[in-house]
């Protein structure tokens, strides 16, 4: 890969396509997934990028663990099961019915899942002493790099948030002292939905910038 990057200027045109990237990204489903793999070199690029995101002190606070073994996947997939009939059970009646009704992951027909870690230092962290969340954060950000990462090479990601996360660390054998941020299933998919698939299927609307732009103070 490329290393040159500092003084690099982007163009107009290149500045266009990195937008419609973001504005592209879509969480997939299973039930979007094809069984086709997702090559070494491939997933290295997406993990890249997901190295490549901004961290608090530059402390880099993030592990990913590869699942492709269909016995995990399943393990993992006894997880999300039991929390999901407990999530549905938290809703009104028709919201409820809406929620059975969902595909909300895609665990076994993903080609590739990457659960991804926070891994906390045991000493103090420039930026993290205020706001001790800061290294979560930059977790979230690798994941949101790989997500974009994905959706340029035409690669679906699914975030699985479904899960007990005491129960997949046990699964993956984690050490103690980590933390489940991000459960990602990656595959290539049939198609992409032109909007986010739960504002399709009404569960809610997207808020006008109106609504959430705030000038100087609330």
């Amino acid at each position: 890969m490329k290393s040159d990057f500092t003084q690099r200027l982007f163009t107009e045109q290149e500045q266009d396509l990195l937008f419609e990237i973001i504005m592209s990204r879509r969480d997939v489903r299973g039930n979007r997934f094809l069984p086709k793999e997702i090559d070494q070199e491939t997933t290295l690029k997406i993990i890249q990028a997901g190295l490549h995101g901004p961290s608090v002190g530059f402390s880099q606070p993030w592990e990913f663990v590869i699942v492709k073994n269909p016995e995990t996947k399943q393990q993992i997939k006894a997880s999300f099961n039991t929390e999901n009939t407990k999530g549905a059970d938290q809703f009104c009646e028709e919201k409820k019915d809406t929620y059975t009704n969902l595909k909300l992951e895609g665990i076994e027909e993903a080609p590739l899942n990457i659960a991804v870690f926070y891994k906390p230092k045991n000493t103090p962290v420039l930026g993290q002493t205020s706001m001790p969340n800061m290294g979560r954060y930059s977790v979230v950000c690798a994941i949101q790099n790989m997500w974009l990462m994905a959706r340029s090479l035409n690669i679906g990601m699914g975030w699985v948030s479904i899960l007990d996360p005491e129960k997949v660390k046990t699964i993956l054998n984690s050490p103690k002292e980590n933390e489940l941020i991000g459960y990602l299933c990656f595959g290539y998919t049939d198609m992409f939905y032109d909007q986010p698939e739960l504002e399709l299927k009404k569960w809610d609307t997207r808020k006008p910038l109106n609504e959430v732009i705030i000038e100087e103070k609330y």
